[in-house]
């Protein structure tokens, strides 16, 4: 029930009709056709610009345009009770108030399917967070989580099969690093050998942790020869590492339902077995690269290589599979995780990326594209940076350094309704600076509180009035009315599946937390009017006349709240 869009559709198939029997001519499409709600400063419910639209293609200005389309929407549309020509030529269209009581009845009758579009339902693979096993989650990662996450909530909310995945990086130099680091730390616990001071080992307290579950579960009885004992570390280490990471993602309430581990992928040989399917294809093929931009050319050494023409799917360069060593690169085992997905056959695959790997998306995409005969699309979406502040001052981040925030200190510190909330309250491709005084007032200006605080409004006069929220209320057509402040709100209520079905099709759910904060908003100034009238109070002094229809609304508004913090997968109290 997608107020705004029944009215595109609606509205569409008048003007085609109208340029059916000559009265006006249309453009070969509409696609510009919008109808959205007017301007505060402008009277309506809905807004159509389909007079500036037609305008030049009828040779006549928008005024007039519109002055013409108003005769035939009022003759068509029965539930329209006037209409208004805003300038340039915007006609504003406004309701009748049984048409406000049944789209109201028509809300608290989908109750929690509210907002759901009615789109084809896909497949979809969702891969997130994906953090090299070496440590705890930061907050970098922890934007991408949230966002991961909350798109796969939003993605399932519409009804589409959604898996969320993590990719475990468990393969390569920074592995062996690792393993390494628990190896030192296990040997300073048992023998007060000194940790070497190396920059390629990873110092964090967690490696102590690490190492002393390692020693606790006696799974290996000498440490003397590293070499020999190397494969069974670095199990248990990549083990309890993962125990790590998954114990922050539960603090995020974040779960997801499989977990891919790279090294599994190169044993069964899936790397081979995708970059001889690319050959056969004859995308593969030996040459030499260029140097990299901004590289020494002087230093660069040319060689024969395995490479992959990913310039013929819109990439800048084609790339390297194999390293001097002969062992495959980062992206050849990307290459074949992909391959992977693919055989899967899901529909969409979604990549959520680190701010460091913005540049790697061409070839990954053009890899796809290659794999599927160009039949899945993989949509890339990079989580950009946080930068944390507090008493005005930065915290830095460092992995190797061990003294970065952590997804479990931040929690600690502010919550975790306020972190998934927060995380979201700016585009993902752009930098968020986090503020951890802002996140912990009660005011205006700390958008979950206000979100929330709302909410346990809403639910507080439900108390006062000894009536459940999701009561159904009766009551005759012919007393139900709103005022326009009501009216106002009710509008913002019908937003909602506009809001969902734009958020999904661009896969960009920050759009939520900022819809939820305007509709809020609007809640919270109508309750401040009460202050001052009495004619504006949700509860008379006796509480014996109950305003039937304000109650009606209030319930539409806490199931649009509810929806949504659901779907950032923040709470919404009863009281606060």
């Amino acid at each position: 029930m997608n107020l705004l869009s029944t009215y595109h559709e609606k509205i569409e198939n008048l003007l085609k009709d109208l340029n059916k029997k000559n009265i006006i001519l249309i453009p070969n499409n509409l696609k510009s056709l919008s109808i959205e709600l007017p301007p505060k400063n402008q009277k309506g419910d809905i807004a159509c610009n389909a007079a500036m639209l037609l305008s030049k293609i009828n040779k006549n200005n928008p005024t007039a345009i519109a002055q013409l389309l108003k005769k035939h929407f009022v003759d068509n549309f029965e539930e329209v009770d006037s209409i208004e020509v805003a300038n340039p030529g915007f006609i504003n269209i406004t309701f009748k108030i049984e048409f406000w009581r049944d789209y109201l009845s028509q809300i608290l009758k989908l109750k929690n399917s509210y907002g759901i579009n009615k789109n084809i339902k896909k497949k979809y693979l969702v891969e997130f967070v994906s953090a090299n096993p070496t440590g705890p989650l930061h907050v970098g990662h922890c934007r991408g989580a949230i966002l991961g996450d909350v798109l796969s909530n939003l993605l399932i909310f519409n009804g589409h099969q959604v898996t969320k995945e993590y990719y475990v990086n468990d393969y390569g130099s920074q592995i062996k690093n690792f393993v390494k680091s628990v190896y030192f730390r296990i040997l300073e616990i048992l023998n007060k050998k000194k940790f070497p001071n190396d920059k390629d080992l990873y110092p964090g307290d967690y490696i102590i942790n690490i190492a002393e579950n390692i020693i606790k579960s006696n799974c290996i009885k000498n440490f003397d020869n590293f070499d020999k004992i190397f494969h069974k570390l670095e199990s248990e280490s990549i083990k309890f590492a993962m125990e790590i990471i998954k114990n922050d993602l539960s603090l995020l309430d974040i779960k997801h339902d499989n977990f891919i581990y790279e090294s599994h992928l190169v044993k069964k040989e899936i790397v081979f077995k995708t970059v001889n399917k690319l050959k056969k294809l004859n995308y593969i093929y030996e040459g030499r690269l260029s140097a990299p931009k901004g590289e020494d050319t002087t230093k660069w050494k040319s060689r024969n290589q395995i490479l992959f023409k990913s310039t013929s799917f819109g990439d800048d360069v084609d790339r390297a599979l194999q390293k001097e060593d002969q062992t495959w690169t980062y992206f050849a085992g990307d290459i074949g995780y992909h391959e992977h997905k693919i055989l899967r056959k899901f529909d969409e695959l979604v990549n959520i990326l680190g701010a460091d790997h913005a540049g790697y998306i061409k070839r990954i995409t053009s890899a796809v594209k290659a794999l599927s005969n160009n039949k899945i699309s993989l949509h890339c979406k990079v989580s950009q940076l946080v930068k944390l502040f507090k008493n005005n001052k930065p915290f830095k981040m460092s992995k190797r350094k061990g003294d970065y925030i952590t997804v479990a200190d931040l929690i600690k510190e502010v919550g975790k309704d306020s972190v998934r909330f927060m995380m979201l309250s700016r585009s993902n491709d752009v930098e968020l600076d986090f503020d951890f005084q802002k996140v912990t007032e009660k005011s205006k200006d700390n958008p979950v509180f206000y979100v929330q605080y709302a909410y346990a409004r809403i639910s507080s006069i439900f108390r006062n009035l000894n009536l459940k929220m999701d009561k159904n209320i009766e009551m005759k057509d012919k007393d139900f009315l709103l005022n326009n402040h009501e009216i106002e709100i009710l509008k913002k209520i019908a937003e909602w599946p506009r809001c969902v079905e734009i958020s999904t099709f661009k896969l960009e759910p920050h759009i939520i937390p900022t819809y939820l904060y305007e509709l809020c908003n609007l809640f919270h100034s109508y309750w401040n009017l009460g202050n001052q009238n009495k004619e504006f109070r949700f509860i008379n002094e006796d509480n014996n006349n109950i305003n039937k229809s304000r109650i009606l609304l209030l319930q539409s508004l806490a199931t649009v709240i509810s929806n949504g913090m659901k779907i950032l997968g923040v709470s919404t109290p009863n009281s606060m």
